[in-house]
């Protein structure tokens, strides 16, 4: 390989995958002179059991916004560290600034990169560059999910999947030669921004939260309406598509649950552990939000969104409508991935490629 493509200058992993008792890791391994993708496949006691070489999947192109200019900052490569475990991250921060704020980004549901992936477009490296470009630093890390897989066939809850990484990369943050101590933000996107008052709670001398296509509902109930969503857009009138949709609510219906009685914590409900779900269907983010006086919050929601919609913006407003501290901005064309679309559309729209919108990293700034 280093005879063909030269000196290797990165590797990270990129998708996870359980395969029976097994688990596929994806590493995109960047050289010199190109790329060349690893598979990994690690047993159940963590043990790497298999190693291939991958062709490099054809995929529409990634093209940096206007606004990344990249003269006017620089990107480090690093890692964050929490209870034993390394994240590949990368801090972003403006050139000849000095005493700069920084946020830190933090994941949606899922397994993720530390650019948030989605087809060709990374909202999270978009945000990167346009605060970068205004002056703020950043810090993005990979998901844990998508690099520790095996971690989560057994119970675990937020904890592990979002809250301990969140905390050990804010910790990060306030180390970068430079930056402003009093100035120390907290991006939560979708499930990141659900969970950013109990992040925040942790951290009690954080500037500032943004909160962008945050839930303020269950999450239970956001699957439902994302389901019955996708059944109406979809037009199908068949008998199969009609009991297809019926018994995906009826497991989420099973996911409702807010104790386990005789429930085994790894026991699996849409494939999450039921620890899970007793976790997250007894938090409330609002009432969390609530409490959270102190630092400025920015409540951001797009009206092209078909996983959260302008019913949680609202829920939000009504909820925290005594709180001065918090701010709060529609966006009617801004879809789930903060860019603006004609419509509302599916997931299928990912798979386009459109950069985070300019005006929403300005209102940020």
């Amino acid at each position: 390989i280093n005879t063909n493509l030269g000196k290797a200058e990165s590797l990270e992993a990129i998708q996870s995958k359980a395969q029976g008792e097994f688990f596929a890791v994806t590493v995109e391994g960047k050289f010199e002179r190109g790329s060349q993708n690893f598979i990994l496949g690690f047993n159940k006691t963590q043990k790497i059991v298999g190693f291939f070489l991958a062709p490099k999947p054809v995929v529409s192109q990634y093209l940096a916004p206007s606004y990344a200019d990249t003269t006017l900052y620089s990107e480090k490569s690093t890692y964050v560290t929490a209870t034993g475990h390394q994240l590949a991250a990368i801090i972003t921060t403006p050139k000849n600034v000095k005493n700069f704020p920084v946020v830190v980004l933090v994941h949606g549901s899922g397994p993720s990169d530390m650019d948030a992936t989605v087809g060709p477009n990374k909202p999270f490296k978009d945000l990167a560059a346009g605060l970068a470009a205004q002056g703020i630093a950043s810090v993005r890390y990979v998901k844990r999910t998508l690099v520790y897989p095996y971690e989560f066939a057994k119970a675990y809850t937020v904890k592990e999947e979002v809250l301990d990484d969140a905390l050990a990369a804010i910790t990060l943050a306030k180390t970068i030669p430079g930056v402003n101590l009093k100035s120390v933000y907290l991006f939560g996107h979708s499930l990141g921004g659900m969970l950013a008052p109990r992040i925040a709670s942790s951290v009690p001398d954080l500037s500032g939260i943004i909160l962008a296509a945050a839930p303020a509902r269950k999450f239970t109930d956001m699957m439902l309406e994302q389901n019955k969503y996708l059944f109406d857009k979809a037009n199908d009138t068949t008998k199969a598509a009609k009991t297809q949709l019926d018994l995906a609510t009826a497991e989420i219906a099973k996911a409702k649950i807010t104790q386990l009685g005789t429930i085994k914590p790894d026991s699996t409900i849409l494939g999450i552990s039921a620890a899970y779900w007793v976790d997250i269907n007894n938090y409330d983010q609002v009432a969390a939000m609530k409490k959270i006086t102190k630092p400025r919050v920015f409540i951001i929601q797009g009206g092209n969104d078909y996983q959260v919609s302008k019913q949680d913006y609202d829920l939000w407003k009504a909820g925290l409508a005594g709180n001065t501290n918090v701010e709060y901005k529609f966006y009617p064309e801004l879809n789930h991935l903060l860019s603006q679309q004609v419509e509302k559309g599916t997931g299928a729209q990912y798979m386009s490629f459109s950069s985070v919108s300019a005006s929403l990293i300005n209102d940020i700034v």
